[in-house]
């Protein structure tokens, strides 16, 4: 007889009928907060319930860049955040997150795009974020695999580089937080549905699953790209978010040639390289809203032209593995975070689109103060969900000028 092995964080548990905590998504947030609840607030009976398994939607379908060169005044501080986290949690962890601030590389391809590239940086440097401007000859510098002739699509004009950013393993930082949670008292519920939210006078009391209600005071919905329909659904808040796909995909393994993470607005396209040497690459979103993780021959094509033209020396590379995931677009491009607003004791964590990955160390920490003090703190005050019905739309947009997703 084979006995049944149990999970990489712990012991299995039996779902019990009550919590003061439960939190809906097994993804990066959903963990983060977990042991963030946990270890700096003393708050360990906390449920995660997820529907699949931990992991499942945006925290394993991203291709783990993290930076913190963002437009507006709101996320530069909570990205730069969340960079100085990774190390700090690969020793809490005690669990290799394979932090490599490597750098980030954003080619610029206009004299328009220099200058929004200006004012970025100088959002960046201003919040104490390393950034430079850089023009196309000290850009082959830093990646000698660069075409920087003219007698292509788009030429380079130069570039945004941001050293402190880089990659970390996203798998590895599921484990990592999944076990680092567990280690302190949280549960971790697989294969378990949240159907419902109940409510009385205004306050939350239990969750609905398909495996019994759970009693609880206090609810986190943070869920990625399924996350506004089971808001919708459990409790009738619509939100201003459009669902779509993003695809992205990885060579087959080639020698050391990429030791920056490079995006391109432009050609709408990005690339690093892996530990594997695989050279992992992805896209801007479909355009179009729905629910599928499926890939398209159109997207494939539209990579290997891109790559083949800012870094000729990949043509004739193989695309080894291709995947989808959902990216939960808000109308600026800057994420929900709320709480005790609509109902007392219910959270929501959403509307990341292409930036949730990078973002998970730092908000899991001010979700859960959030959540255990029943205080908003500073830093998450503009992400509130009622800055749409005022009409005060963050200035994220523009990052499509140098956009880098990482689902």
């Amino acid at each position: 007889m084979f006995s049944k092995q149990k999970p990489m964080w712990g012991e299995k548990t039996q779902l019990k009928s009550s919590y003061d905590a439960v939190i809906i998504g097994g993804g990066l947030h959903g963990l983060a907060t977990a042991y963030y609840l946990a270890k700096e607030h003393g708050i360990t009976d906390v449920a995660i319930i997820e529907k699949n398994y931990i992991g499942f939607g945006g925290a394993g379908r991203n291709t783990a860049i993290v930076r913190a060169n963002q437009r507006t005044q709101y996320n530069v501080p909570l990205y730069n955040e969340a960079l100085k986290l990774w190390p700090i949690l690969t020793k809490e962890l005690d669990y290799n997150l394979m932090f490599n601030n490597c750098g980030n590389l954003n080619l610029m391809h206009s004299e328009a795009a220099m200058k929004a590239a200006r004012m970025t940086i100088a959002t960046a440097q201003f919040h104490g974020v390393e950034s430079h401007l850089i023009d196309a000859k000290e850009a082959k510098e830093l990646v000698p695999a660069l075409n920087i002739s003219e007698d292509i699509t788009f030429p380079i004009h130069g570039a945004m580089f941001h050293p402190p950013g880089g990659i970390v393993r996203h798998d590895a930082v599921v484990w990592g937080l999944a076990r680092g949670a567990n280690k302190y008292g949280v549960e971790i519920h697989q294969q378990t549905e949240a159907t419902g939210i109940k409510t009385q006078n205004g306050k939350v009391t239990a969750v609905e699953t398909s495996r019994g209600t759970i009693n609880t005071k206090q609810v986190l919905i943070s869920a990625g790209g399924y996350s506004a329909a089971l808001i919708y659904g459990m409790l009738g808040i619509k939100l201003p978010i459009s669902v779509l796909t993003i695809q992205a995909m990885v060579t087959q393994p080639l020698k050391p040639l990429l030791n920056h993470v490079v995006s391109s607005g432009a050609y709408h396209c990005y690339a690093n390289q892996t530990l594997k040497g695989e050279v992992a690459t992805g896209a801007h979103m479909d355009q179009w809203p729905n629910y599928t993780t499926q890939n398209t021959a159109h997207y494939i094509k539209h990579q290997a032209e891109a790559l083949s033209e800012f870094l000729p020396c990949l043509r004739g590379v193989k695309f080894m593995r291709i995947w989808g995931g959902l990216a939960d677009m808000t109308p600026d491009m800057a994420p929900i975070m709320d709480g005790n607003d609509h109902v007392e004791g219910f959270y929501m964590d959403c509307g990341w689109g292409y930036f949730g990955f990078k973002s998970c160390s730092a908000v899991g920490k001010y979700m859960a103060q959030f959540m255990a003090e029943k205080e908003c703190p500073e830093i998450l005050k503009p992400f509130n969900y009622r800055r749409y019905e005022k009409h005060q739309l963050m200035g994220e947009t523009a990052a499509l000028v140098n956009y880098t997703p990482d689902n």
